[in-house]
């Protein structure tokens, strides 16, 4: 296998419902890149000397970063604190693009038990934030303007308490052994019918139905095995495997010698890599307690 040029940089990992998980690339003449990530793909790649701020990405165009900022190795965002404060300037997320005039669907998601978050995500994203969220199973409340969508957000967290945000840590911990769809159909409709009883939901909103969805095969969590080891990246580290499955940015893969990894791709984002063997062995440090803290084809 031949390196992959320097040029070509990894920018994490995307979602598509109809295509599954890929990684995505951007090069600064060639522009994006995607491979895609079914299971039993093999990844062998090797880290670069630093990892640098993928700099800013708004309405389908790249802006790099202005002065191609060093990024820890361990920091879940890839992006330096100026990137990261231009691209909340002009964020659903950040309450800053009130003026997005798509419409919002308002979810509830189920992560493990007893932690359900609300949110929302726009329409015609048909359910792929829900996947990059790692959500194991959510059901659609309702359907509407954006507005209308932040208030009904704002509702249930006020009236019933639900978070719109709970640590990472605890939705990994759920995905093995996965409790059955039941349950978490269960607690979903729960407490979909209590909110659809609260007298402040928007008359914009169209409440919807009860319907759950359940991402079990589509995360292939089948192939899960108790207690991955956590990879943890640095400059001219190598990692190597198969990939068994993969949940939200978390890539489970089972390596040459044997060990079952979990790499997050949200720290994946910002090297530069180079193809390793597909055998090598996997150099990179390996924690086992589950805490977090050419061109690219030529990766696999």
């Amino acid at each position: 296998m031949h390196p992959m040029h320097t040029d070509w940089r990894c920018t994490g990992l995307r979602w598509s419902p109809a295509e599954g998980p890929a990684l995505t690339w951007h090069h600064p003449a060639h522009g994006d890149r995607l491979s895609p990530l079914p299971p039993e793909r093999r990844l062998a790649f090797t880290t670069g000397p630093a990892r640098h701020c993928t700099g800013v990405r708004r309405a389908g165009r790249h802006t790099p970063c202005p002065t191609e900022a060093v990024v820890p190795p361990a920091a879940v965002s890839a992006q330096c604190p100026e990137c990261a404060r231009l691209d909340r300037s002009h964020s659903v997320a950040a309450d800053t693009a009130a003026d997005d005039p798509r419409p919002y669907d308002v979810y509830l998601a189920w992560f493990a038990p007893g932690l359900i978050k609300v949110g929302i995500t726009a329409t015609e994203r048909e359910g792929a934030r829900l996947l990059e969220q790692a959500a194991l199973s959510h059901a659609l409340l309702g359907r509407g303007p954006l507005m209308a969508a932040r208030r009904a957000e704002s509702v249930l967290g006020a009236a019933l308490a639900v978070p719109d945000r709970f640590p990472y840590a605890a939705k990994r911990a759920a995905r093995h052994p996965v409790p059955p769809q039941a349950a978490r159909a269960t607690e979903l409709a729960d407490l979909h019918a209590r909110a659809c009883r609260l007298p402040g939901l928007p008359e914009s909103l169209a409440v919807r139905e009860f319907a759950p969805v359940h991402h079990d095969a589509t995360f292939h969590l089948d192939r899960l095995r108790p207690d991955p080891g956590v990879v943890a990246l640095a400059p001219g580290c190598t990692v190597a495997g198969r990939v068994a499955a993969v949940a939200g940015p978390d890539v489970y893969l089972e390596s040459a010698d044997g060990r079952f990894l979990l790499l997050d791709a949200r720290q994946l984002a910002g090297w530069g890599l180079a193809a390793a063997a597909p055998d090598a062995e996997t150099t990179a440090d390996v924690r086992n307690d589950g805490a977090t803290a050419e061109g690219p084809e030529a990766l696999f």
